[in-house]
């Protein structure tokens, strides 16, 4: 199942409950990149999205995503450590 998700990831800098509720995806994400995996894949099997009939949601979707994904390891991490209280 598909976990809900907002086309646009936060942009803020700082930790927020939606990054909480998609670790999992963020991660799955980074895999895919890191693998190679074309982003119009990646979007469909994490997202469901076709990107066929939606282009432009399903790449606004996966960059926005990917893009926060990527500031969780180098920023957000940190917060999530810190625990709840952030």
């Amino acid at each position: 199942m598909i976990e809900p998700f907002e086309d646009i990831a936060p942009s803020c800098q700082n930790l927020t409950k939606y990054d909480r509720k998609h670790v999992k995806l963020y991660v799955r994400l980074l895999d895919a990149d890191a693998d190679g995996a074309d982003w119009r894949e990646a979007v469909e099997v994490l997202f469901g999205i076709d990107p066929a009939s939606e282009p432009d949601r399903a790449r606004r979707v996966h960059d926005s995503h990917l893009q926060r994904a990527r500031w969780m390891t180098h920023t957000g991490y940190r917060q999530l450590l810190l625990g709840p209280s952030n």
